[in-house]
């Protein structure tokens, strides 16, 4: 499969049976089985599977004598859900992550390097109100990965 351009945003409605259509170019990159977890801020992040298991190999060098990297593990790999699109491209959203991020009938998918997220419409707007006044600090971070 060759590479696919998967930039952008884009918004979507979740529907009563709580499944959500991504785009065409994420699905293909996610592909047939995926992973949706808990992610940072209050998404989700979405992983094919074997970039899903490459950082499951990772976490296994992690110290588990280290009580952040326990917290960390137990809410990363502790919500992880195997999911797959069914036939029309959607897929149904599991319980537990639908509240962790606050999904309801407005969704928001982008793609991020590594992975999708996916955002509820009311987290999104309170992550872009909250944090749009820490320009200064995150350009300081990006400078010092050379970014």
């Amino acid at each position: 499969m060759g590479k696919i351009n998967s930039r952008g945003e884009f918004k979507h409605n979740m529907d009563a049976k709580f499944r959500v259509v991504l785009p065409a170019k994420f699905r293909d990159e996610l592909g047939e089985k995926f992973v949706f977890t808990r992610g940072l801020d209050k998404c989700l992040f979405a992983y094919s599977s074997t970039a899903f298991e490459a950082l499951e190999e990772k976490a296994k060098e992690w110290s588990f004598t280290d009580k952040d990297v326990r917290k960390f593990v137990r809410f990363f790999f502790g919500g992880a859900c195997d999911c797959e699109f069914d036939a029309q491209g959607r897929v149904v959203v599991p319980p537990h992550l639908r509240e962790y991020a606050n999904l309801n009938k407005e969704v928001l998918s982008m793609k991020v390097p590594g992975r999708i997220e996916l955002w509820g419409n009311e987290n999104w707007g309170d992550y872009n109100d909250n944090d749009s006044d820490i320009d200064d600090e995150i350009a300081e971070k990006m400078a010092e990965l050379g970014i």
